[in-house]
């Protein structure tokens, strides 16, 4: 715990030093200004600003605006249908997963049954092995 707090001191004083030492270099340099005195006059600009022409669309660009709307329609009927076959699909994998986690239930019931049949045969296999062992023990006396 000791070195824990010695590390971390350690840290705490190097932080402290190395932002002492930033401050110091930016606290204390000069700002760049001219070392002239000279007094330059104000200039004045002036720029002639063009507003954007409202001018209605040509034949030839409504048509392929026309095509455009009709190609964009396309698309959006197209995304429409895969979305529907992606509803279909996610259905037919929820069935699918309910089916297989059915199955896997099942499986597992049907192998605790095995076990159990094979634990009963293996009781009656010794039950068996101990009466013999009695019976004999009682016929030799």
């Amino acid at each position: 715990m000791k070195n824990v707090s010695k590390l971390i001191a350690l840290i705490l004083g190097l932080v402290i030093m190395s932002g002492s030492m930033v401050m110091a270099e930016t606290k204390f340099t000069p700002l760049n200004f001219d070392d002239s005195t000279s007094v330059k006059p104000a200039t004045t600009t002036t720029t002639a600003v063009d507003a954007k022409g409202t001018d209605l669309l040509d034949a030839s660009q409504v048509v392929a605006g026309t095509k455009m709307q009709n190609s964009i329609l396309q698309i959006d009927n197209a995304q429409v249908e895969l979305r529907n076959k992606l509803l279909n699909y996610k259905s037919n994998y929820a069935e699918v997963d309910a089916r297989y986690n059915t199955t896997k239930a099942e499986r597992k019931a049907a192998k605790k049954q095995i076990k159990y049949a094979e634990k009963k045969i293996k009781n009656l296999d010794n039950a068996k092995k101990k009466i013999r062992k009695n019976f004999q023990r009682n016929m030799n006396i």
